[in-house]
């Protein structure tokens, strides 16, 4: 009964996550630690998840017209090598379960918190997108992360895109960083879970769908105080154990 329900939220963590052109693996990795997941296999786990499901939210959003290159371009030059790099850095069990813990508050955040559209943006700062590149692009390996949870809402707050714009970019930043880090893992030589298949094919399920609806005009507020719900008590047993 336990991988039924385990294979439920990830399809909805999917859907939800698309919606909003992020491939949700600070959402799988809250499930895998309530589940009990070792952190030795959450990473590449959640990194797999994320590629797919990033993919099919970006060409959605694409599709529809949201994508900006040079909103984009300069956070994965500096994001790409580090998030390579961080994938490959030695980091304990302990330090792992409070970063991750951290990167899940921001993501209850994002999930509970609609940004308001705004009409006109600003051009982006270079030295600055790059730096936040960068920064992202390390604790994204690190935790096995696409960052785009970290980035979306940095676009908005700096005014640089609008809301599906950023979710374009988001998207893509995603997809390009997992694939940075799951190289970095492979030169690690690590092995997947071997319930990954199932999952994937929940989470494509669920991406498909959440990117479709997302690209349009869509909103599933209750849906998301329920997820930001189980975001939360991950978030404590991180925390506690």
């Amino acid at each position: 009964m336990q991988d039924y329900w385990q294979l439920l939220l990830i399809g909805i963590m999917a859907f939800l996550y698309a919606s909003v052109g992020h491939g949700g693996a600070s959402g799988y990795l809250a499930l895998m630690a309530l589940f009990g997941t070792s952190p030795a296999l959450m990473k590449s786990s959640a990194l797999i998840l994320n590629v797919f499901v990033s993919l099919i939210a970006f060409i959605q959003y694409y599709r529809a017209g949201h994508f900006r290159w040079n909103l984009f371009w300069p956070f994965v030059i500096t994001s790409i090598p580090l998030s390579y790099i961080g994938a490959t850095l030695p980091i304990t069990d302990s330090l792992y379960k409070k970063l991750l813990a951290m990167a899940l508050a921001i993501a209850i955040a994002r999930m509970l918190f609609q940004p308001v559209d705004k009409k006109e943006t600003k051009p982006v700062v270079l030295w600055l997108s790059l730096l936040i590149g960068a920064a992202i692009g390390v604790l994204s390996g690190m935790l096995g992360i696409g960052g785009g949870i970290i980035l979306s809402p940095v676009i908005l707050l700096l005014g640089w895109g609008r809301v599906k714009e950023t979710a374009a970019v988001s998207a893509l930043f995603i997809f390009v960083n997992s694939m940075s880090g799951l190289y970095g893992l492979f030169q690690k030589g690590f092995v997947p879970n071997t319930q990954l298949s199932t999952w994937l094919i929940a989470a494509l399920i669920g991406g498909t769908l959440g990117a479709y609806q997302g690209s349009f005009k869509f909103n599933l507020q209750t849906l998301r105080y329920i997820l930001a719900s189980v975001l939360l008590i991950a978030v404590a047993k991180l925390y506690l154990t």
